[in-house]
């Protein structure tokens, strides 16, 4: 019988789309009060113009992308609360039945990203509470890999610079744990 035991902690990562300016600082806000300060912050670009223009119309104009990564590791089987706290704060930012801004959390460990969602398909596992979770990417061959399913943004090499920035800080941190682990100091 195999040995239960928690998960090891990842690097939480936020996929924020927005366009005002405004909101985008009231959901960082909401953000670091609920997970504490980022450590990293990719560039800015435009979802519309390099991706799509699905959002364009619901946040007010040009959708803008950034990703954020959170200094607090994270225990991922936290995934559907913090997706259902997110949608929560996309509903406070929301004008009527418009979201004004999209915050997609996300979970790093050694080998892959994955993204919390709602919306169910083949390739995507069940959580709770009408969460679903996939697999985005893996890290192989010392580069990032993608599924036929893989977001567009996702697949591009401004996200997977910045990823391999996020992995390099999280390979680094689990390492001061293991390290603290096994030397006794407390985490």
């Amino acid at each position: 019988m195999g040995k239960l035991h928690e998960f090891e902690k990842e690097k939480m990562i936020v996929g924020v789309i927005y366009h005002d300016p405004a909101v985008l600082e009231a959901g960082l806000s909401m953000l670091t009060e609920a997970f504490g300060p980022f450590d990293l912050v990719s560039e800015e670009f435009s979802f519309s113009k390099e991706f799509s223009n699905y959002y364009d119309e619901e946040i007010g104009g040009e959708g803008l992308r950034r990703i954020y990564s959170f200094e607090n590791l994270v225990d991922a089987a936290r995934q559907a609360e913090i997706k259902t706290l997110t949608n929560e704060m996309e509903k406070k930012l929301s004008v009527g039945e418009n979201r004004k801004i999209n915050l997609d959390p996300g979970f790093m460990n050694i080998g892959r990203v994955m993204l919390a969602t709602t919306k169910p398909a083949y390739f995507r596992i069940p959580l709770s509470d009408g969460i679903f979770t996939e697999m985005t990417l893996f890290y192989a061959r010392g580069a990032w890999q993608r599924f036929p399913w893989t977001y567009r943004d996702y697949q591009s090499p401004l996200v997977h610079k910045f990823l391999t920035k996020v992995h390099k800080k999280y390979l680094a941190q689990r390492k001061e744990d293991k390290e603290a682990e096994i030397f006794g100091r407390p985490l």
